[in-house]
């Protein structure tokens, strides 16, 4: 029976092959029907405890297997599931459950004391339930599902009904919540799963947090397919290669930092990797030499996607067969639009440009968000006329090949995740000696972009670039701290007064091919 809504994807599978290992996780496996099972048990928990449809459930640990439990069983009860960044400092996961609304909370046992120190000023949140691990005043999470009923409460969803928020950083320097419906999310995963020959049984490695669409999402298509999925509850390179070794990893999903960690793990060498058929990257631009080793080192093909959030994820690929060492202008590119999605290069006049001529990257396409959560302004900038604006800056070829060459917007992509400069320069600038400062990002071997901010002092103040690297700490999540600190008299500003980051930039991206690593 054709999926309706995420929630059938599991009813499905478990009538159609439910004895097939749908999730492994640190050796124990779950098969399809016992998925679906306690899908419905959760989803049962979860009207009980006073949850209407549409209601938020958030999320806040790292990967493990009941995750899906609980993802399947928001689906069945038409929640929705709103996973947390774990990276995040706690005023930051303290606004974002306030933000959704969530009213119950599931956290495991690393969080606990993050959730101890801001539970009094969760506004919403009624019901606090342990994944796992033992806490004074939350349930486990095992007992309070086996209590309920097992039966599919079969509730009514619509295609439009949010499934899934995603909470995406924003140039104000607050998280926005990008909403997902099924109809969204319906889309992507039958057009894509072939693409990335997910099928019955294959064998799909998920590495990526699930707070993020480059995790939850593969991990979703990986399912809808019918793949057994080994789930990796944090990055650990060597773990990753045992697991694509000894269980025969067909297909995985990595950002460009963990291909660079994996290519320089010794292991690397004596590890089996003739399971691999592909390997598909993308969250962050990959340097063109760092992909030619790789290409070198896993004897399987290579697929760059490129897409965002609040496109439900992937919307260009350029596939294995472009994939070509002796053309590094190919390699620079994110590929074609996939089936069912329009591309158009819109410049400052708001007209199309012509081929190989810069503007801002715009989607079209049903995976497009619904918008962002209680914020009409900010959907009405972002989707425009049926066009999804990305931000970034970017042009087509003649052959209708996406290159990305800059963003329009600040963001830094570094190691997978968006930084926005706003948030860093928010928490420097409460600093005393700061009298200004501007965050940009530049080039770094590992991470691809690293955090640099540039600060003007106040007069005759002593502050150390330590100094205000630890006066962030306190404020913003680790990922997001500047690595370096420049002093300057002044910051170059435009006759309004708008901070010339790009002439910021220039003096560490001289000599790169685009603005972006």
């Amino acid at each position: 029976m054709p999926a309706t809504s995420i929630a059938d994807i599991v009813r499905n599978h478990a009538r159609q092959q439910g004895g097939t290992t749908a999730l492994v996780y640190r050796g124990e496996a779950v098969d399809y029907a016992t998925l679906d099972r306690r899908a419905s048990q959760v989803a049962n928990g979860l009207v009980a405890a006073g949850l209407k449809p549409q209601g938020r459930v958030a999320h806040l640990d790292k990967s493990e297997a009941r995750f899906f439990e609980l993802f399947f069983g928001c689906a069945k009860a038409n929640a929705v599931m709103v996973s947390v960044n774990w990276r995040l400092a706690p005023p930051e996961i303290q606004h974002i459950i306030n933000d959704a609304e969530a009213e119950i909370l599931v956290v495991g046992e690393e969080y606990f004391p993050v959730i101890d120190k801001i539970r009094g000023q969760l506004t919403r949140v009624h019901t606090i339930i342990a994944l796992n691990g033992t806490h004074p005043d939350f349930e486990p999470f095992a007992r309070w599902r086996d209590r309920q009923a097992d039966s599919d409460p079969l509730l009514a969803i619509a295609a439009d009904d949010v499934a899934v928020q995603f909470y995406t950083s924003g140039t104000t320097g607050l998280p926005k919540g990008a909403q997902l419906t099924n109809r969204n999310l319906l889309h992507l995963l039958p057009s894509w799963t072939p693409v990335w020959r997910m099928g019955p049984g294959v064998r799909n490695l998920v590495v990526l947090p699930m707070f993020h669409i480059g995790g939850a999402g593969w991990a979703l298509a990986g399912l809808y397919a019918g793949c057994t999925n080994d789930i990796v509850r944090e990055v650990v390179p060597l773990e990753i290669l045992n697991l694509v070794q000894e269980q025969r990893i067909a297909v995985a999903l990595f950002v460009p930092a963990i291909i660079l960690f994996l290519v320089q793990t010794p292991q690397i060498r004596e590890t089996d990797l003739s399971s691999l058929e592909l390997i598909v990257y993308g969250a962050a631009p990959i340097p063109s030499d760092l992909l030619r080793q790789a290409l070198k080192i896993f004897p399987c093909g290579f697929q760059q996607v490129y897409g965002l959030t609040e496109s439900s994820g992937a919307v260009t690929l350029l596939p294995p067969a472009d994939h070509d060492p002796d053309d590094p202008r190919k390699l620079l590119s994110c590929g074609y639009a996939h089936e069912g999605v329009a591309l158009r290069i819109v410049g400052d006049d708001g007209t199309d440009c012509a081929p190989s001529q810069v503007g801002e990257i715009a989607i079209r396409s049903p995976q497009v968000m619904k918008g962002y959560w209680k914020l009409p302004e900010a959907s009405a900038r972002a989707m425009r006329d049926g066009w999804l604006f990305t931000g970034d800056a970017g042009y087509l070829d003649d052959k209708g090949y996406l290159y990305i060459y800059d963003r329009v917007k600040d963001m830094i992509v570094s190691g997978g995740e968006n930084i926005y400069p706003a948030e860093v320069e928010s928490a420097l600038f409460g600093h005393p000696a700061v009298a200004d400062v501007a965050v940009i990002g530049v080039p770094d071997e590992r991470w691809g972009e690293a955090v640099k901010a540039v600060v003007v002092k106040k007069a005759d103040a002593g502050v150390t670039p330590a100094d205000l690297i630890a006066w962030a700490r306190e404020r913003i999540a680790g990922y997001k701290l500047p690595k370096s600190v420049d002093f300057v008299e002044a910051l170059p500003r435009n006759p309004t007064g708008k901070i010339l980051k790009r002439e910021l930039r220039k003096p560490y991206w001289e000599g790169k091919d685009r603005q972006v690593n």
